[in-house]
């Protein structure tokens, strides 16, 4: 039987991810931030290889403009 392919996530499966990430570990550095959402995202059955870092960042940055999450990393200046 073949097996089937795992699904690449979409930037709101990574929104998920990271949200999650950030509740179960608060004070992650920031420079592990990329592989534990990556690590997320492979246990709830996503391909994650080609995820990349700048498209978490791009994910982090709009959550918090929006107003989703806090700034919780303070890596962004003018939202402290």
């Amino acid at each position: 039987m073949k097996r089937r392919k795992k699904p690449y996530p979409h930037d709101g499966d990574i929104a998920e991810a990271l949200l999650r990430v950030l509740a179960e570990k608060p004070l992650i550095h920031p420079d592990d931030l990329v592989d534990e959402v990556k690590k997320a995202l492979e246990e709830q059955g996503f391909y994650a290889g080609l995820v990349n870092a700048r498209r978490i960042w791009r994910i982090y940055r709009r959550l918090v403009e929006r107003g989703r999450m806090p700034d919780v990393l303070m890596v962004m200046e003018e939202y402290d």
